[in-house]
């Protein structure tokens, strides 16, 4: 006899994991990896990230908090670079 239960019991069902997020960076699309935190995205745009400042979704995030800051599907993250002039 073949019990549906017992069949069902046994299976394990995935779920499906993305392999990236979309996320738009001074208004062009980029993908990043799941959990990829504001700071490795700040460091992959520039070499120099001293005179950087970050948003996140329009709000400025303190250099303090962009290791702890997880980027997610649809954030829109500007990154801005002083520049001196005269």
């Amino acid at each position: 006899m073949n019990d549906p239960a017992k069949a069902a019991a046994g299976r394990t069902d995935t779920v499906p994991v993305s392999v990236s997020v979309s996320v738009s960076v001074n208004g062009e699309p980029r993908e990043v990896a799941p959990g990829t935190a504001l700071d490795a995205l700040v460091a992959a745009l520039t070499s120099a990230p001293s005179g950087v400042a970050a948003a996140l979704n329009e709000t400025v995030v303190p250099r303090a908090q962009w290791p702890l800051t997880s980027l997610s599907e649809g954030d829109r993250v500007e990154v801005l670079t002083a520049v001196q002039g005269g």
